[in-house]
């Protein structure tokens, strides 16, 4: 019986650690954009898939993201994970669409997402205004 125990809490434990299962969903356009920007920047682009809608385009950008970090050296990658996120404005387009207007503070480039509120919540629409790394 011990042992069942044991077998059963060590599922749960491993089903807790999975990553996938861990984010919320973002409650409005702000929370979206900054929990997506965040994932990108740590090099977390499961969380940053989390935050993302998910189509075809959207999963080649994201991907082309993480290609992009991943040759990225140790110590970018360390800059990148400590920067922090520079709200500069968000713009309200309707109640179901928002443009975040954002810069790091690594490499203070002015950047933009839309972020949409669907069925499954607020979610970062990136073929809107991507244009390259964040």
């Amino acid at each position: 019986m011990k042992q069942a125990f044991l077998g059963w809490l060590l599922c749960i434990t491993l089903a807790a650690c999975n990553g996938t299962g861990n984010y919320s969903k973002a409650e409005n356009a702000f929370d979206a954009g900054r929990e997506f920007i965040d994932g990108c920047l740590k090099g977390d682009f499961d969380k940053a898939r989390f935050y993302m809608l998910r189509n075809a385009a959207n999963d080649k950008q994201l991907d082309k993201l993480q290609a992009d970090y991943n040759k990225k050296s140790s110590d970018e990658k360390e800059q990148y994970r400590e920067a922090s996120i520079n709200i500069l404005e968000e713009e309200t387009i309707s109640d179901s669409v928002h443009i975040i207007n954002y810069k790091n503070s690594f490499d203070n480039v002015a950047r933009k997402l839309k972020v949409t509120k669907t069925n499954d919540g607020w979610l970062v629409d990136l073929p809107y205004t991507f244009s390259g790394n964040l």
